[in-house]
């Protein structure tokens, strides 16, 4: 049994092989995943472990982190170095004055930083034999007018030493020249870097001579990280600030880099299991028509002694065979893969060294796993099926396995699986929590995908007998074999079309989102933006107040109302305590935006000492109007706000501000007072021309790249940009899944070709030309292409509308179908049907007539 298994698994290599590539796509990008990720963190961890001080103190950690920045920049005394100095095992202290809310800028005004999200950081120059850079040319900086630029940036920028650059900090701008260049020591990881000498960067960059943003503190010999730490700690009061070790430091920083691997460990996982799931129907198939095909074969072991289970173990063996050799080539890929990604970011500038790839063991161990588990899943219900064959199959001339047998099981085990489904996604449509509607969404999406699947072929005589309906007209004979050959087996077309049909079903629900969301945003902009412009830095940070005073000094400039954000905790009345982000409005609001009040309006909502809420939040946390509610704000300053109004905002929960607070700029300017204003809502004085005032506006920024006007146009397009990443996303999975799901459709022509060449052979001899054998392969491939297109969209819509009604609990009203994207889908997919089956149709038009009737 195992020569004869080995000899078929040989025999059958190029029908296999479509198969192999389904399970190579899946394995790379597992393993290309995790070997990136894994040399990235073993990187940034050495870079950290061997630039970070002993003992770190810092101002203490503030548990409002993570919402949107207020612009200020903790600090702690610079005196605290010299306080430091004092105790005992320490042999040396250093202020930090580092801060990362800054942009640079030429002579040209063009920004200096990089351009791919990572920052652009202005720090003190000192030297340790623990820093990243190294002076390599010039001198250092000396003065309040000269700095050092590191190495990479001077490069991909052009700056040279002697040239004038601008730093737009926190507490104003000012020029520098470059005076020397530093060159990383350690893995660059991508930012940009200027040097400044300590009491500059004090002065200029936290606008403090006497603050720092930390202290750097080295220990003696004999002393621990732990043991300085605690006696740091004693000295100067254990809550009193955050207190770090070089091990705390470097995992601090690697969990603030694991939000960025993560983004890419689980997109390329996304595509590991697209791979997967479509590659699983593709196998199924591979293995369901090569035992129909061989059922002879498998009858003749059968008569000569080879029993059930020796039987099921041959096909079982094969495809291991077939996940072995597909999980080989698919970690050689992935290491391929993980390489290129590494040369990506050298592109982008985090310079990664190839030679320092890492490859784990968890990383073969997945790969295998994977690869192995897949074509075991994928074929075990063939083998179970081959172990049924009788050694009478052996003495007749069976007919393919599967084409008469009736489809009840499959009726009911797919429609209880689909009524299941239905159920979630009706819970998830009539839920009033966002939390459980997205947990019926997701249980519904994957219930009434099984569903689709296991009930596929009985929908397949039904439907494709419509889409079909026009070939016997359209092209005679040749288009009525065609609709029937689609038709003769219904579970082989129902699994290759179900191939196309996930990749399809997961485009059309995220359309739909999108399209959803777009519409509401659309829709929100249009009813609450009443200002001409706003002004933002393009990141929607804070900018320094520098740009306030010269947007308002700017000609032709009529009302300017200010918009800051700020971390804040609230304690409800039933108890719960909410960390969120609000904002804070100059008085005039109301000039520039239409809020919708429950109760009060903007005057009470702005006065000094108030707060607003969304009277949906206020209900669901037992909040009336005139309560007061304890507030805490950074740095450990709390506040009692009275609720001056409620609002009634379609997004009042919208980019992470739960709750719709918003308060005063009196009230910001009391417990955040170092904050910085993140958006200026800007009117047109009387008289004057928007098309005016925004030139005058630009020319005004054109020193200040990073800060952009935009009105309601440019703010509907950047909303469609953003969400636009996420649908190129999806095309992406959309793309992995055609790719496969032609691989699919080429397999099973192809298969079917061998399987009907005796008929192919017999239609030849009776007038059948090759042209017209083509066309009807061809035909056969686009209706079961569009067959899959039609299932995919059909799911793809319902699960897209379940999707906005979960939106709609964040604000998100519109419901919108791209029709344009559903019809373009339907003639891609007929496309792709054509294509599939070039190669199947031309090697079925070349076979010899006569020996294709004689096989057997």
């Amino acid at each position: 049994m195992l020569k004869a298994t080995l000899r078929s698994f040989l025999a059958h290599k190029g029908r296999l092989l479509l198969s192999a590539l389904a399970i190579v796509l899946s394995v790379a990008f597992v393993a290309g995943s995790l070997i990136f990720s894994d040399t990235v963190t073993r990187t940034f961890d050495r870079l950290f472990a061997s630039t970070s001080a002993d003992v770190t103190v810092g101002p203490r950690d503030d548990d409002l982190s993570g919402q949107l920045p207020t612009g200020a920049v903790q600090t702690v005394p610079a005196s605290l170095a010299q306080r430091v100095a004092g105790i005992d095992g320490v042999a040396d202290t250093h202020v930090d004055a580092a801060v990362e809310n800054i942009t640079i800028v030429d002579s040209g005004n063009e920004s200096v930083g990089p351009t791919t999200g990572a920052p652009t950081i202005a720090t003190n120059w000192y030297v340790t034999d623990r820093s990243p850079v190294e002076l390599t040319s010039g001198h250092a900086p000396e003065g309040p007018d000269q700095a050092l630029l590191d190495a990479d940036t001077a490069k991909n920028k052009d700056v040279e030493i002697g040239d004038t650059l601008t730093v737009l900090a926190q507490p104003g701008s000012f020029e520098v020249r470059i005076v020397g260049i530093a060159t990383f020591t350690t893995t660059n990881p991508g930012a940009a870097l200027v040097f400044l000498d300590t009491p500059t960067a004090q002065a200029r960059l936290l606008g403090d001579p006497d603050a720092a943003t930390s202290i750097s503190v080295t220990a003696a010999p004999d002393v621990s990280d732990a043991q300085l730490k605690q006696r740091i700690a004693d000295e100067l009061g254990p809550r009193t600030y955050e207190y770090q070790t070089a091990d705390e430091q470097a995992e601090s920083a690697a969990a603030s880099l694991g939000g960025f691997l993560d983004v890419i460990k689980y997109v390329m996982l996304g595509f590991a299991g697209i791979a997967t799931l479509v590659g699983i129907f593709l196998i199924v198939n591979t293995f369901s028509m090569l035992i129909a095909q061989r059922t002879r074969e498998l009858g003749l072991l059968r008569a000569l002694g080879a029993d059930r289970r020796q039987v099921r173990r041959s096909v079982l063996a094969e495809a291991a065979l077939l996940g072995l050799v597909g999980s080989t080539l698919g970690l050689a890929a992935g290491i391929g893969l993980a390489f290129g990604l590494i040369e990506l970011m050298g592109l982008l500038g985090m310079n990664l060294k190839s030679t320092e790839m890492v490859i784990g063991v968890g990383t073969p161990v997945a790969a295998y796993v994977v690869g192995l588990g897949v074509t075991f899943v994928a074929a075990y219900l063939p083998a179970r099926r081959a172990a049924t064959v009788s050694p009478m199959a052996a003495l007749s001339d069976a007919e393919t396995a599967g084409m008469g047998r009736p489809l009840r099981v499959r009726a009911l085990v797919g429609g209880i699986v689909a009524a299941a489904g239905a159920a979630a996604l009706v819970g998830c449509v009539v839920s009033s929590d966002t939390g459980s509607a997205a947990a019926f969404l997701g249980l519904g999406v994957v219930l009434t995908l099984v569903a689709t699947v296991i009930a596929g072929p009985l929908l397949v005589r039904p439907v494709i007998r419509v889409l079909g309906g026009a070939f016997p007209a359209l092209f005679g004979s040749v288009g009525r074999m065609s609709q029937r050959n689609a038709l003769r087996n219904p579970r082989r077309t129902g699994a290759t079309a179900a191939a196309l049909m996930v990749g399809i079903a997961l485009v059309g629900g995220m359309s739909v989102a999108s399209a959803s969301m777009t519409e509401s945003f659309d829709d929100e902009i249009d009813k609450t933006l009443g200002a001409d412009f706003v002004v933002q830095n393009q990141n929607f940070t804070p900018f320094p107040q520098e740009v306030t005073d010269k947007i308002r000094a700017t000609e032709g400039t009529g009302l300017v109302v200010r918009q800051r954000f700020t971390p804040v905790a609230v304690r409800l009345p039933d108890g719960e305590r909410v960390e969120t982000t609000a904002a804070a409005y100059d008085s005039r609001l109301d000039e520039v935006a239409n809020v919708t009040y429950a109760e009060g309006d903007s005057a009470a909502a702005l006065a000094d000492g108030s707060i607003a809420m969304d009277v949906e939040f206020a209900r669901d946390h037992d909040v009336t109007l005139g309560d007061t509610i304890p507030v805490r704000f950074p740095a450990g300053k709390n506040a009692e706000l009275r609720v001056g109004a409620l609002t009634d905002q379609d997004t009042a929960d919208g980019f992470g501000m739960r709750g719709g607070l918003y308060f005063g700029m009196g009230t910001i300017e009391k417990y955040v007072p170092d904050g910085q204003d993140s958006a200026l809502y800007v009117n047109a004085a009387s008289g004057v021309g928007a098309d005016e005032l925004r030139a005058d506006l630009e020319r005004t920024l054109e020193a200040y790249p990073q800060v952009q006007v935009r009105d309601q146009a440019d703010y509907k397009e950047l909303v469609r940009g953003q969400i636009a990443v996420l649908l190129y996303l999806v095309y992406a999975l959309l793309g992995l899944a055609i790719v496969i799901a032609v691989l699919g459709v080429v397999n099973t022509l192809a298969l079917s070709v061998v399987e009907r060449t005796r008929e192919i052979g017999l239609l030849r001899a009776i007038g059948l030309s090759r042209r017209q054998l083509r066309r009807m392969i061809r035909l056969e491939s686009v209706v079961i292409a569009v067959f899959g297109a039609v299932l995919g969209l059909a799911l793809g819509l319902v699960w897209g509308v379940c999707v906005q009604q979960v939106l709609a609990l964040q604000g998100m009203k519109a419901l919108a179908i791209p029709w344009g994207t559903v019809i373009a889908v339907v003639i891609g997919s007929a496309v792709v049907g054509v294509v599939a089956a070039l190669l199947p149709a031309l090697r079925a038009s070349r076979m010899n007539v006569l020996a294709a009737i004689a096989h057997e």
